[in-house]
């Protein structure tokens, strides 16, 4: 939910475990205005630790599994940050992170869960450890395929014999030999061991359930290793403190879970005896106020519990109700979690043991019990609701204090015009942090307080410029940072000029002034990044508060007179190359709507953050004839514009382009950018005989405007191979010949689509 009220305080949310995500469910369905949520997350599809063994056996799907917490986060109103927390200032109060500037909190809470030990020797170097979970499926993935491909002896081992080591070596065991039979293929070179220090396993469930899986380990050849302590590990080997040397291809380490490191070196919270963050009953820490940790990173000092993904799941309204209460001054209230529960494990093959009060029962039906309530749970968060917009909101009741509600005040008389800037005192603190591209040609920059930049245009160069200008389409102003930089600077490297100078015009939403500040400082961030990478120097600009984000750049480039590279230098012969995919303008539209999956955004934005500097690089030095960047008009109307001018006709291979991930999906869908009806009109262009072209369901693709796209260039026939090979190395993967450039014909229309 969107509204014009102003921020007040920042709830920030480490990690998108169980907890967390109730939180954002939560408050999606009950917003608290005047508060930011920040989601900061290492991954965007957060799995349901539950259904991962599942998963692995083959009976679901990735996204039947996992929760894509990017339309999660916009139902809440929270902005996603895809980063990893490294740190916490706890005196600051920001967390830091791993690839971005600080984020401020007023209010923190911790949900990362936990990753099994890895402190035995060669342990980092020689095994796939089962958690972080997202990790071991793409780890899972290709064991997967290196099993299938092998027909001599395989071992594989998995050390630890909890319920999570046994879920996940039966749940291999099954898929692999399934999948082994559906080819033709025998399994018996397949040698699975189970390995634990216990006397037995699963030592946390009762007799009866212990009973239950030695018997289907046994049946299932699985080789069951107790009182075997693995100390030490090395490739293809594990070494035990009894003398055992087991041999094994494959290592899976599922252990007692652990906690992040970087808790004990690098924040200052009070943890546990095992480095488990220890918080109250509240879920509050005990040694700083403000911030909270649930799931399985947090240890509930007067009650612990196992760490096992029904108590996070159990936390995730009450840390919602506490954390409203921490923003608005209330009292916190205790929460104690259940001493027992049902326990349901699996066997990897539709059948499951449940447990609880010291009763255990076996069977399909459990496997379906449990089944049922998987898919029930995640259905919660991916069939979200919804939900009316309140634009008459009031700031809640306790939220802001009396200074802070007399500056909110103040917002509704703000000036326009010159008055509608931001102030110096919040302009100079955000930049302060922020230090510009030295460059001799620059003679007055944003160092000295003048009222204009003087740069020096050196002899024998002429002066590029160009400007662009836009609206925030992302709520991570870092992110949208680097874009708004890339997409102003795509046009100088475009014409094969070195950037020198850049001014930038910025807009900032109405609040107080140390969110202003923030976010200022987080956006210029990211525009600084990619400056610098260019060798560009911010000489100064102007920042006003309005509605929303915004930021544009006026560039300034040098280059030889003679050497620059412009629209119409296509020549016949010459081979048509595209350096990025093409889709940003689909996918944000479905971005918008809620109905693009994160990862396809994340895809796209991974993109749009690269830079032009090295694939202008490369056409230049291969000789490119003509280039443009792909932008606003698509890729259609970017190549009308470079073919009338070279008096050539171009034949462009509709299967040869190269499209980011979910693009097409959302074309099939009827997803297209708000500017697409406009680009549409150039199909004018195209000639009616384009062999099928015209009906390919690739053919929208080509009105799609991009931002911070690629180039597209020409360049001699001979040098295409290895111009493309070139781009991949420089580290465009995508980059191919799309088409080639023909003489121009008797036709009207210079454009042929193959399809």
């Amino acid at each position: 939910m969107k509204s014009d009220t102003p921020i007040v305080k920042d709830l920030v949310l480490i990690g998108g475990g169980h907890s967390h995500v109730a939180v954002l469910k939560v408050f999606g369905m009950k917003p608290m205005p005047g508060v930011r949520i920040t989601l900061i997350t290492r991954d965007v599809d957060t799995p349901y630790s539950g259904m991962l063994p599942g998963y692995i056996a083959g009976h679901y799907e990735f996204d039947e599994t996992h929760i894509d917490l990017r339309p999660l986060a916009q139902f809440a109103g929270a902005r996603i940050y895809h980063d990893e927390a490294v740190g916490i200032d706890h005196v600051n109060k920001k967390v830091v992170c791993r690839n971005r500037p600080p984020v401020a909190f007023d209010v923190l809470s911790v949900n990362i869960g936990s990753t099994p030990h890895m402190e035995t020797p060669g342990a980092k170097a020689h095994v796939t450890p089962v958690k972080p979970i997202n990790n071991f499926v793409d780890r899972w993935q290709g064991l997967f395929d290196r099993v299938r491909e092998r027909s001599d002896e395989i071992h594989i081992g998995g050390v630890g014999a909890g319920a999570g080591g046994v879920e996940v070596l039966l749940a291999i065991e099954h898929r692999l030999r399934r999948d082994l039979k559906e080819v033709g293929r025998a399994s018996d070179h397949i040698k699975f061991h189970l390995i634990t220090d216990a006397n037995d396993i699963l030592v946390s469930h009762n007799p009866s359930v212990r009973r239950k899986f030695n018997r289907v380990l046994k049946e299932r050849a699985v080789q069951v290793h107790t009182n075997h302590k693995v100390v030490g590990v090395e490739d293809g080997a594990v070494a035990c403190e009894n003398g055992a040397c087991i041999a094994l291809d494959e290592i899976l380490w599922v252990t007692p879970a652990g906690a992040a490191p970087w808790l004990r070196q690098e924040t200052k919270l009070g943890l546990d005896d095992r480095g488990f963050i220890a918080v109250h009953d509240t879920l509050e820490t005990e040694s700083h106020p403000g911030i909270f940790a649930a799931g399985d990173i947090a240890s509930v000092v007067s009650h612990p519990r196992p760490k096992a993904g029904v108590f996070a799941v159990r936390q995730g309204p009450p840390l919602a109700e506490n954390l409203r209460r921490a923003l608005t001054g209330r009292p916190l209230k205790s929460f104690r979690p259940q001493s027992d529960f049902l326990s349901l494990v699996s066997t990897g093959d539709k059948y499951a043991v449940g447990s609880r009060n010291g009763l255990a029962v076996g069977g399909e039906w459990v496997w379906q019990l449990k089944n049922w309530i998987d898919l029930r749970w995640m259905r919660k968060y991916q069939d979200l609701p919804e939900m009316e917009e309140d634009n008459e909101v009031e700031i809640a009741a306790g939220l802001a204090d009396a200074e802070a509600m007399k500056e909110i005040s103040a917002i509704a008389m703000r000036c326009g015009g010159c008055g509608a800037k931001v102030g110096t005192d919040v302009l100079g603190r955000a930049l302060q942090m922020l230090e510009p591209v030295k460059r001799p040609d620059v003679l007055i920059g944003l160092n000295e307080p003048d009222d204009a930049a003087v740069v020096e245009v050196p002899p024998g160069k002429v002066m590029v410029h160009t400007v662009d200008f836009f609206r925030a389409f992302v709520d991570d102003p870092y992110i949208f940072g680097q874009v708004a930089a890339n997409h102003a600077l795509g046009d100088v490297f475009a014409m094969g000029a070195e950037p020198q100078s850049a001014l930038a015009v910025a807009s900032v939403p109405f609040g107080p002034e140390a969110k202003v500040e923030e976010a200022l400082f987080h956006m210029m961030s990211g525009a600084m990044d990619v400056l610098a990478d260019a060798g560009a120097s911010l000489v100064g600009g102007h920042t006003s508060e309005a509605s929303e984000l915004a930021l544009g750049f006026s560039i300034n480039g040098l280059a030889d007179q003679d050497k620059i590279l412009r629209k119409g230098g296509m020549q016949a012969g010459d081979r048509l190359i595209l350096t990025k995919p093409l889709g940003t303008g689909t996918l944000f539209a479905a971005d918008m709507r809620g109905d693009a999956k994160g990862r396809w955004i994340d895809d796209a934005l991974a993109s749009m953050v690269q830079s032009n500097r090295k694939g202008s690089e490369v056409l230049f030095k291969r000789g490119a004839t003509a280039c443009t960047d792909v932008t606003g008009f698509g890729l259609l109307g970017h190549l009308v514009e470079m073919a009338r001018p070279s008096e050539v006709d171009v034949e462009l291979d509709l299967n040869a382009l190269p499209l980011l991930y979910g693009a097409l999906d959302c074309v099939r869908n009827g997803i297209f950018s708000s500017l697409q009806p406009q680009n549409v009109r150039l199909r004018r262009a195209i000639r009616a005989d384009s062999n099928g072209g015209r009906e390919s369901e690739l053919l929208p693709l080509i009105f799609d405007p991009q931002t911070a796209g690629g180039l597209l260039a020409t360049v001699p026939e001979a040098e295409a191979e290895g111009c493309v090979d070139a781009l991949r190395e420089a580290g465009y993967p995508t980059a191919t010949v799309v088409g080639r450039i023909l003489p121009q014909s008797n036709h009207l229309e210079p454009i042929t689509l193959l399809g």
